[in-house]
């Protein structure tokens, strides 16, 4: 096999305000957990069943912490794109410990707040989004400006004139 990826995407609600913490230099570091469900019927019993997973995420990018710092609270559901990533650490015995976390960093990493940031505890309003890319902030996720002067000034138009009816395969 030529590469290899590490993705991992997850629809889940967050099981307790995040955690925000500081490196030594002032960056920001978002920890929090999210769970997400399955659900079955059982086929012997009819009866409905549920498993619930746990996901521990580490988000380093500057932007995004803004995001979860300001808007993200127990009970919103998110929508995130990241990496796993495994820790090694020792316990107070010593013993050798892992973690696996996922790691929302650098270009690839997403997250996006699927409800109204007033429903989950946040703030309120709209929706929050941001994605990844950089440490500046930038918010990839967002759509590009209109350059069509037809369609900047919005409202009134034919909108079946916008449609094209070919179909390209």
């Amino acid at each position: 096999m030529a590469g290899s990826v590490n993705k991992v995407i997850l629809i889940g609600n967050v099981g307790a305000d995040p955690e925000i913490r500081r490196t030594q230099d002032g960056r920001p570091i978002a920890n929090l957990r999210i769970a997400t469900s399955e659900t079955w019927r059982d086929r012997n019993s009819g009866e409905r069943r549920e498993k619930t997973e746990w996901h521990t995420v580490v988000v380093f990018n500057e932007g995004l912490c803004k995001v979860v710092e300001q808007y993200v609270k127990k009970g919103a559901k998110l929508y995130i794109e990241g990496q796993l990533q495994t820790r090694k650490w020792q316990d107070q015995q010593g013993q050798d410990r892992y973690s696996t976390e996922v790691v929302l960093q650098g270009f690839g990493s997403t997250l996006t707040m699927l409800d109204g940031r007033g429903e989950g505890g946040g703030a309120s309003g709209g929706r929050g989004s941001a994605a990844g890319g950089n440490d500046y902030g930038d918010d990839y996720g967002a759509p590009a400006p209109s350059s069509s002067p037809s369609r900047a000034g919005g409202g009134g138009g034919n909108f079946s004139r916008d449609l094209d009816d070919d179909i390209p395969f």
